[in-house]
């Protein structure tokens, strides 16, 4: 099994034996599954909390919707909604915490209230500012693949060939963030389930994750109650996610995903730990 380290804050992770669990904390009212549920900050505050107690190596503060249809928010709105969040829980706890924004001036602020990694949905195109930044602060960073914008991402996708075209995504910012200055080591890869794909586009990049790495980089993968698994099952309800979800992080993990970003994290890190203690027993 070839080493998979991830820098972040000074420390690597080798991410090859062990993978992470990435707690989802949207901090908004319009996300897709939880939008509205931690809108205050002492409530997603004691869930990022129990996301940690539960599993979660790192947790995700998202304040803008990047849901299918989702229309943007000011600069102005998101920093008032993950600010008070982010500098609480640095106070409170050591786990990594992630932001979850295109806006460069956003990630700056949460690096600042004590953030150690930028996850981009727009995998750096969004903000030309926002490699640079994350070369200057010396932050992880997550790019990731997605066609279109989230307001009309989801109307007809079309790819001639999906696993060589997000590769060939990946390969393209890999070097744009080497030119930046960031550290190459820092740098992990999210193929963007949902973000401008079919199902069938979904399915495709899942089975070939091993195509998608790059320079032995982390891959980031986030299928927690997206609406492929509905599908997936015939079932319009959100809540009937959970489980295709936990037994999609068994699989993935087994498929070569590296961290898993997850809005139930105790069962999903149950299955993560379980997969890979069954892994090392595999000759």
């Amino acid at each position: 099994m070839h080493a998979t380290p991830w820098n972040i804050a000074g420390e690597t992770f080798d991410l090859a034996p062990r993978a992470m669990i990435m707690g989802v904390l949207n901090v908004t009212p319009d996300s897709f599954s939880d939008g509205g549920l931690f809108v205050e900050t002492d409530g997603a505050l004691s869930h990022a909390l129990q996301m940690i107690a539960e599993g979660a190596q790192i947790v995700d503060v998202g304040g803008e919707s990047t849901r299918p249809g989702a229309e943007a928010v000011s600069e102005t709105e998101e920093l008032q909604r993950v600010l008070p969040v982010i500098q609480r829980l640095r106070a409170r706890s050591e786990a990594l915490i992630s932001i979850d924004t295109s806006k460069a001036a956003v990630a700056r602020a949460a690096l600042e209230a004590g953030a150690d990694i930028i996850n981009d949905v727009t995998g750096g195109r969004g903000d030309t500012e926002m490699m640079a930044l994350a070369a200057e602060r010396g932050a992880a960073f997550i790019i990731m693949h997605m066609q279109g914008e989230p307001r009309t991402m989801q109307a007809a996708p079309h790819y001639d060939d999906v696993v060589a075209e997000v590769r060939d995504f990946f390969r393209q910012q890999y070097a744009r963030a080497l030119d930046c200055g960031i550290d190459p080591m820092a740098i992990a890869f999210d193929p963007g389930i949902g973000f401008g794909k079919t199902l069938e586009h979904n399915l495709t990049l899942l089975r070939n994750l091993p195509q998608l790495r790059i320079k032995d980089r982390p891959l980031v993968v986030g299928v927690s109650r997206k609406s492929f698994l509905g599908k997936m099952i015939d079932s319009p309800d959100t809540a009937d996610r959970v489980g295709p979800t936990i037994a999609m992080t068994a699989l993935l993990r087994q498929g070569g995903a590296n961290v898993l970003r997850v809005h139930d994290v105790k069962a999903n890190a149950t299955a993560l730990r379980t997969t890979e203690a069954f892994l090392a027993t595999t000759p």
